[in-house]
């Protein structure tokens, strides 16, 4: 039985925390130190980021700011994470070789769970894995995980819920919900849990991590000894603190430069959310920078940086990147589980397909404001259906929750359908997602090509794979104001009972309207 060493780290800064995984991965990669499973806690709380996540997009700054919760960026991937003082940290730091893991993601992440999974079940907790990489408990995510290499080195994470406040998260993160009520928090309850929940009391912390170890051992067949960092741990926690502790590695190393033209879009995928930002030289049509982010985990963990590289320079044609990207993975042997190569090709192509929109006399800052399905831009057929969402009406109109409109002109909604009945084209309020399914099905039997629509960006990401199977091309537009994403209250939203009021771009709108109704204005 090999021995193992337990690194029981306390409570740290997000800095130190972040720059201990880097230093315990970097010397284990060096053999400067034995295979180990780490403890670590949050003192202050704090917001990490993903490696490949953009702070700005994903956390609540000012009241991070205001609550004392530190910012900082994990060396790992996945998506932002809340880490408040009762949650505990685990990590396992090794030599891949020692454990002959699997070769493939999916399969590492289902092997690492399992300890975690039977330290719960010895707790008295029904856990189970879920792939692609939680613990659940009767559907409700109790532990998150990820990992990423260094030659034959890995560090896998993951956080165990001890205690849970999901209003602080809520408010940290930017979980849509920027107004919260009893009835978004319970939102939350549903999705997450955590041992005090489950057991009905909060335990010792000796007690779970006695259970994790315990795990841990019989999973890997190991015994793990207490043991103190190494001098080449100590020394390379000294040296990288203050990289961890920087504003460039926080911020800085996924900000696009604001003064350029940026294109980007996003694509949903298995393994998570793409986002594509793509600087670009509009007159020499050239990419200047790119900018991959997201909540996908790849491996090795330089893979997404190396690649944004090689796509520096290149003509900004879709087919040309996307054989960057595809060559780049089929050369380096880089791995995204979930998303491979052609979810990154796509998320790139769809950004700098948007030049097309140039082209067609829109501005720059509309690009990231339209979103295409099954198509790019100049690709979408002429249509001759408006569909608009009902949030977009007032709440006291008595057509909100109706398919029609009474076109009094005092609202957005009824200024698209007096253009686009000028146009010739049939409007149709869409009052829920069912009614949004039917409708598309519908069209898409009666041979109509391509519809033109409206809705917010966190709507189509959600349910982009949904409008590709429905089957019909088509253009969406962006909504103003805040929408049911930012208030936490999707699932009203979806069964038609959301009662907050967005605002359609109209003026946006129109001049998509304009480029792509089938019919000409009427006289």
């Amino acid at each position: 039985m090999s021995r193992w060493r337990l690194a029981d780290t306390g409570h740290r800064s997000a800095a130190e925390n972040m720059a201990l995984d880097e230093a315990m991965l970097t010397a284990r990669a060096e053999g400067a130190s034995m295979d180990t499973l780490r403890f670590m806690q949050f003192s202050p709380h704090a917001v990490l980021v993903g490696v490949h996540q953009s702070v700005e997009l994903e956390v609540r700054e000012d009241f991070c700011r205001e609550a004392g919760i530190e910012i900082n960026r994990r060396i790992t991937g996945g998506g932002a994470i809340y880490f408040d003082e009762t949650q505990l940290g685990w990590e396992v730091i090794a030599d891949r070789r020692s454990l002959r893991l699997p070769g493939k993601p999916e399969e590492l992440y289902r092997v690492m769970c399992g300890a975690v999974v039977h330290a719960l079940r010895e707790l008295g907790i029904n856990a189970s894995f879920r792939p692609r990489n939680d613990i659940e408990v009767d559907g409700r995510k109790i532990s998150g995980t990820g990992g990423t290499f260094e030659g034959d080195a890995f560090l896998f994470q993951g956080t165990l819920l001890v205690d849970f406040d999901p209003e602080v998260m809520l408010r940290a993160l930017r979980i849509p919900a920027e107004k919260l009520q009893s009835k978004e928090i319970e939102s939350v309850k549903e999705r997450v849990t955590c041992l005090k929940e489950q057991l009905g009391y909060l335990p010792e912390l000796s007690e779970i991590k006695a259970a994790l170890v315990e795990g841990f051992e019989r999973q890997f067949g190991i015994e793990l000894v207490p043991g103190e960092l190494t001098e080449r741990e100590e020394e390379l926690f000294r040296e990288l603190l203050p990289r961890f502790r920087s504003e460039e590695w926080i911020y800085g190393v996924r900000k696009p430069p604001e003064h350029r033209a940026v294109l980007q879009a996003v694509r949903r995928c298995d393994g998570g959310v793409v986002r594509a930002q793509l600087v670009v030289d509009v007159p020499a049509k050239r990419v200047q920078y790119a900018f991959i982010t997201g909540d996908f985990y790849a491996f090795p963990r330089r893979a997404i940086a190396d690649l944004e590289a090689k796509l520096r320079d290149v003509e900004a044609v879709p087919e040309k990147l996307a054989e960057v990207v595809r060559r780049f993975f089929q050369e380096s042997g880089a791995e995204v589980p979930g998303v491979g190569w052609r979810g990154i090709a796509e998320a790139v192509a769809a950004a700098v397909q948007k030049l097309e929109l140039l082209e067609h006399g829109l501005r720059i800052e509309d690009t990231s404001e339209v979103f295409t399905v099954l198509g790019s831009f100049a690709e979408i057929p002429e249509a001759e259906v408006l569909l608009l969402p009902y949030c977009a009406k007032p709440g006291w109109c008595e057509y909100r929750y109706r398919e029609d409109c009474g076109r009094c002109g005092r609202c957005s909604v009824g200024r698209a359908y007096e253009i686009a009945e000028r146009l010739g084209m049939r409007v149709i309020t869409i009052t829920n997602y069912e009614h949004l399914e039917e409708t598309l099905h519908s069209l898409r039997r009666k041979g109509v090509r391509a519809f033109l629509g409206s809705c917010c960006e966190s709507f189509y990401v959600k349910h982009q794979q949904d409008f590709e199977r429905c089957g019909v091309r088509g253009v969406l537009v962006d909504i103003q104001k805040t929408t049911c994403y930012d208030l936490g209250r999707v699932r009203e939203a979806k069964a038609g009972r959301f009662t907050g009021e967005t605002e359609l771009n109209l003026n946006l709108l129109e001049r998509v309207l304009r480029l792509k109704a089938r019919q000409s204005e009427s006289p």
